[in-house]
């Protein structure tokens, strides 16, 4: 009885669902992308706004930049997380079931954003601390986001379309790097908004995850 149902779904015709599907599976990866590739931003943010001094023994160029351990630390924590999520959900989503693993990772993202943004700041190392674990959280719900993502899509999807849906579904745009400032002694202060702003910026990686959260809860688990 288990091989005619997936021998059904092989063979089934290109419907509703699965275009539903690409965009549930698709809005959750575009999420991915964005927060893990708008930390050098904020970091140059950061760096303009917790590391002020400007110091004309220094090169000009190494102005208001976060040392390069901790701006390395920041990135580098979202992916040790995903690593670890891949091998933890991946598991976990085989063993308990696709959707109840789904939406857990995705809460995970979205309380690893907000908390991103929420990051104490009465110490400049309580920043990169609070930042670092929130991140590292976030960072296990993009791990357990990406392959559970692309497996629900092949395993709803045909024979003949599967691998157009799952690059459909993975489809995303890097940010281009950064422009370079070009440093001057006569420095602009740093308009008090620029603490919020690079909060609200992290923090907006929470709005797609909660949006598609709901439709994740309502997708039926797969038959495989």
């Amino acid at each position: 009885m288990a091989l005619k149902v997936l021998s059904a779904l092989d063979v089934a015709k290109t419907q509703y669902y699965h275009f539903k599907a690409i965009i549930i599976a698709g809005m959750g990866l575009f999420t991915d992308s964005y927060d893990l590739f708008c930390i050098p931003l904020i970091m140059r943010m950061i760096g303009r706004i917790y590391y002020p001094k400007v110091d004309k023994t220094v090169d000009p160029k190494k102005w208001f930049e976060v040392p390069t351990v901790i701006a390395s630390t920041m990135f580098c924590v979202a992916l040790m997380g995903a690593v670890i999520g891949q091998l933890v959900f991946g598991r976990l989503g085989d063993r308990v079931g696709r959707r109840c693993v789904y939406g857990v990772s995705l809460i995970m993202m979205v309380m690893g954003s907000i908390g991103c943004g929420l990051s104490l700041s009465s110490l400049t190392s309580m920043v990169f601390v609070s930042l670092g674990f929130f991140r590292f959280l976030l960072g296990m719900g993009i791990g357990g986001d990406y392959p559970l993502s692309a497996t629900i899509m092949a395993e709803f999807a045909n024979k003949r379309t599967r691998g157009a849906f799952i690059a459909a579904s993975a489809n995303k745009h890097n940010l281009e790097k950064p422009l370079e400032l070009a440093p001057s002694v006569n420095i602009a202060p740093v308009p008090p908004e620029s603490e919020l702003a690079w909060r609200l910026i992290l923090m907006i990686g929470a709005i797609p995850a909660s949006m598609t959260y709901y439709w994740r809860m309502k997708m039926p688990e797969t038959a495989r």
